[in-house]
């Protein structure tokens, strides 16, 4: 998609950060239309109009569908292979698509394989000509995903490697993951999955007593995908993004045999679920993207090359050559997992937080070395007051970020420039 924007001459930093979220926005649509069309084949239209409604009105659906993360990609897919899966009754049933668009799915995220191994196991299990599955489907697409895999790999990395071994090896044999924070065992299912549904939890337990028995099978697969996501120390709300539609399904029978209730269920859901949508999708935490437009203002200035900005604030917080487009010299503070075994391991962050004032003075002994601007959480500006007032640094602006301000992380952001003779904006 960059590559294409720079053929066509159209590579400015608007277009960079849109048209990826575009093309997100119009797949998460061609999903939820194939959501629509696979249960008005197995069902009816009504059922597929609340099953649709649903999968729409759902919070979480809002705030992630148009996030180029791997999380999204994978929904999308497992929505679209579940249009191909032989559910009892289906008319659009092909083993060969449906295995494909999975191994798509498992290149993109190795985690797809989670939600989808009882559903395979499944049709294997059903399936009349076991031979035919195993032999003219599953091998050949196994072989092409693997093989094509391969080839991507040592294109990019310049050897030989399987990704998707060093994923298990990296988040489950070693479970390194936790380096990244850890939740108890139950967590997906007290805190994950209640979050996730939100206002549709009462109508997705109420759907599951609803349902037609074949679609127990999408159940299974939630309840393992949460059991298996549930050994695993580190955890996070986008994880299980992938069975939410399954569980959409289930809110839609809910609502189609709602009776006296049905308008003014339906009206509660949208309206509960618009709050936490706009809220989360507009508000909460915007300040690390709309720093970067003031970031990004710095390569339009007669001195790009000698400005340098520092991100001092906790590791990925914010976007960085993507929203910037131009050879600014940046940096922000390393957070990568120790992979050699070191149990004293520390990174950059850590140490950084662990005495804000002696770090800096630290590595910036000498003022040339000193950078141009300065990015922080509010948090942190008292504590760095005095480097700041001696070093020449002024706040030149102030951005929200944050109601709800936690640990390192500060209900606005502060942009800091050094008072020297080049007039930065």
């Amino acid at each position: 998609m960059y590559k294409a924007l720079q053929l066509l001459a159209k590579d400015n930093v608007q277009l960079l950060i849109w048209v990826p979220r575009l093309a997100q926005a119009i797949l998460a649509a061609f999903a939820d239309v194939k959501l629509y069309s696979l249960v008005q084949h197995l069902e009816n239209s009504e059922t597929a109009k609340f099953v649709f409604f649903s999968q729409l009105c759902s919070w979480f659906t809002w705030y992630s569908c148009t996030r180029t993360l791997t999380n999204t990609m994978e929904t999308i897919l497992t929505i679209f292979a579940l249009s191909y899966y032989p559910i009892k009754g289906s008319k659009m049933a092909n083993s060969c698509k449906y295995l494909a668009l999975v191994a798509l799915a498992i290149i993109i995220r190795p985690t797809a394989v989670i939600p989808w191994m009882p559903l395979v196991f499944s049709h294997f299990l059903q399936e009349q000509r076991k031979a035919d599955l195993v032999l003219h489907n599953c091998i050949p697409v196994g072989l092409v995903t693997v093989g094509t895999s391969l080839i991507i790999d040592r294109v990019f990395f310049g050897e030989w490697v399987l990704v998707q071994l060093n994923f298990l090896k990296f988040n489950v044999l070693q479970n390194l993951g936790t380096f990244y924070g850890s939740h108890p065992w139950h967590w997906y299912l007290t805190q994950g999955l209640p979050v996730v549904l939100g206002p549709h939890l009462p109508f997705f337990i109420h759907g599951c007593a609803l349902a037609p028995r074949r679609f127990r099978i999408l159940l299974l697969a939630l309840i393992w995908t949460l059991l298996v996501y549930s050994t695993l120390s580190h955890k996070e709300f986008r994880f299980i993004y992938p069975v939410l539609p399954f569980c959409m399904i289930f809110c839609g029978y809910s609502l189609r045999y709602l009776k006296a209730w049905k308008k003014t269920a339906a009206s509660f859901l949208l309206l509960s679920n618009l709050v936490p949508a706009l809220y989360t999708g507009l508000v909460h935490q915007r300040g690390t993207l709309d720093v970067m437009s003031h970031i990004q203002q710095l390569c339009n200035h007669s001195q790009q090359s000698q400005a340098f900005v520092f991100i001092l604030m906790p590791c990925h917080s914010t976007p960085f050559y993507s929203h910037v487009h131009c050879p600014l010299k940046m940096r922000f503070l390393q957070c990568p997992p120790d992979l050699t075994g070191n149990v004293s391991y520390v990174d950059e962050a850590d140490v950084f937080y662990s005495n804000p004032l002696g770090w800096l003075n630290k590595e910036f002994y000498n003022d040339t070395l000193l950078p141009s601007h300065l990015i922080l959480f509010n948090v942190l500006e008292q504590e760095i007051s005095s480097f700041l007032a001696l070093r020449g640094y002024e706040k030149t602006a102030t951005i929200f970020h944050t109601h709800v301000p936690q640990g390192r992380v500060g209900s606005h952001i502060s942009i800091y420039r050094r008072k020297t003779e080049m007039n930065y904006p």
